[in-house]
């Protein structure tokens, strides 16, 4: 009964210390990731104030650039609108011309048959 005594002991033993090394080695990994952790937020927290300080004056300049894209566009629809109701009065005069010219060869035509129509009676 002593040796399985002994042998018991010397196992619970080896397991504690087993266990305690675990322990520590799980510990030390631990820490290690908690102090990579910290170093990655800290390196977060300096990408986020360079890209906020460097994004501020790029976002102005996109501000600037998307103001005058945008009142080039109004000016340019401006001018189509101004082109548009030129041509609309160009050939609603051209219309009224053509109608009263295209009216006046009727009316010549017609007389003209009317007179040769007469004549040959």
């Amino acid at each position: 009964m002593e040796m399985s005594q002994l042998a018991l002991n010397q196992g619970l033993t080896f397991l504690s210390w087993a266990t305690g090394i675990i322990i520590i080695v799980v510990a030390v990994f631990l820490i290690k990731l908690l102090i990579d952790l910290s170093a990655l937020a800290k390196n977060l927290n300096k990408t986020s104030i360079l890209l906020n300080d460097e994004l501020k004056p790029t976002l102005t300049e996109l501000k600037q650039t998307l103001a005058s894209i945008n009142s080039i566009v109004k000016s340019t629809d401006k001018n189509v609108d101004n082109f548009k109701s030129a041509v609309e009065r160009t050939f609603g005069k051209t219309k009224l011309i053509s109608e009263s010219i295209l009216g006046g060869i009727i009316k010549g035509f017609t007389t003209v048959y009317g007179m040769f129509a007469k004549s040959r009676r």
